[in-house]
């Protein structure tokens, strides 16, 4: 309910603000369809995965990829771009598989497939860490960390702790619609403001100020 979805949704295209500007790059944002904002090198996942579900991981993964660019590649590109991806992400031996047939980290895999597929130069990531163990997060972090090593920004949007800091280089914390630090990962997390509404205490507060 803090509203990063919702801010990640704006971003996108996929919900309109009210007021205010969305940039990226010099390019106004507010009024575009999420097509042309992807164009511009913007790439989204979602929070719940939604594939193809009867197509294969390469036919999922090559969906984006026609619609990359103007004009589009072919499908034969298409799907050439599907292989050099799902490389990346650790599924090339099941790229065959139809997606039903996938766990939940590995939809998740074909999620950021996806959006790599559209060559982007910013990817805005919802919760890829939601419902994993802690070793499929610690291979969730070391798949991210060789997307960037590639040149691509990476907005996280995440509640796993230890993601945020093992991956971030900046925090920013929303809390009911509103920004409430932004910094280094140690300074957010030390800030009085953080751990109150982390937390629902005062930061050195006594037992009894904790609530029940």
């Amino acid at each position: 309910g803090a509203g990063k979805t919702t801010l990640v949704n704006l971003i996108t295209g996929l919900e309109a603000p009210t007021d205010g500007a969305v940039t990226f790059d010099g390019h106004a944002l507010r009024g575009l369809q999420p097509p042309a904002i992807a164009r511009l090198g913007l790439a989204r996942t979602f929070q719940i995965a939604q594939p193809f579900r009867p197509m294969t991981v390469r036919q999922n993964v090559a969906v984006p990829a026609l619609f990359r660019g103007d004009p589009a590649p072919g499908v034969a590109a298409a799907l050439r771009e599907a292989d050099a991806v799902l490389e990346i992400v650790g599924l090339g031996p099941k790229r065959d598989l139809p997606a039903r047939a996938l766990t939940t980290p590995d939809l998740r895999r074909v999620e950021l497939a996806k959006a790599l597929a559209l060559r982007p130069r910013l990817m805005l990531l919802d919760e890829v860490m939601a419902g994993l163990t802690p070793t499929e997060v610690d291979t969730a972090m070391e798949m991210l960390r060789r997307v960037n090593a590639r040149g691509i920004a990476l907005l996280v949007i995440e509640h796993v702790l230890r993601a945020v800091m093992g991956l971030s280089h900046r925090v920013v914390v929303l809390h009911h619609g509103r920004k409430i630090a932004e910094g280094a990962p140690a300074q957010v997390t030390a800030a009085p403001e953080v751990i109150r509404a982390y937390l629902g205490t005062d930061p050195g507060a006594g037992p009894e100020s904790t609530p029940p």
